[in-house]
């Protein structure tokens, strides 16, 4: 199996910062809270900026966190709706080559986020009352509260990741 979660990234995150320790709940609110953080941080920029560290703008970005809400609230949806919980995995590099996301739009890319987080709240929300568990062709078994907490720190980390855009955009403009 692979490793996941706090066991990949440390706990708290290496990078980001975030803890592994909250509950769905407080998942839920992070995530919900993505729009505006990204929002926030987008605001009088072009969402295009670059990192030589990175691959991905701002923009892409946030199309990466509302494919990979979208994608985990469908397989929530689906085990919830139909039994089937064995899900596979998918390549995010792929599904950002396939819709070209460093040429997205930042204000459609916010838009869609905005509505992927509405699907998401609703998948996990419904998950967690009916104590879904994924079975994760390479993580394993994946319960509704692991994917709250792990794509808490999908959004999270991509949020930071932005940051250090914009941070370096900013060194490079003065």
């Amino acid at each position: 199996m692979d490793k996941w979660g706090a066991n990949l990234y440390g706990d708290p995150c290496a990078g980001c910062g975030f803890g592994w320790s909250l509950t769905p709940q407080e998942a839920i609110r992070i995530v919900e809270e993505l729009p505006t953080r990204f929002r926030v941080l987008l605001s009088g920029r072009t969402g295009f900026e670059r990192h030589p560290d990175l691959a991905w703008t701002p923009a892409a970005y946030v199309s990466h966190v509302t494919d990979n809400l979208r994608n985990w609230a469908e397989r929530l949806a689906g085990a919830r709706l139909s039994g089937m919980v064995e899900v596979p995995g998918y390549d995010p590099d792929l599904v950002a080559q396939g819709r070209r996301y460093n040429e997205i739009a930042p204000v459609a890319a916010l838009w869609s986020l905005e509505h992927a987080v509405d699907a998401w709240m609703a998948a996990v929300t419904a998950a967690l009352e009916n104590d879904i568990v994924l079975q994760h062709a390479s993580r394993g078994t994946q319960r509704a509260e692991d994917v709250a907490r792990n794509n808490a720190h999908d959004g999270h980390h991509h949020a930071w990741d932005v940051e250090r855009i914009l941070q370096y955009a900013s060194r490079s403009d003065a």
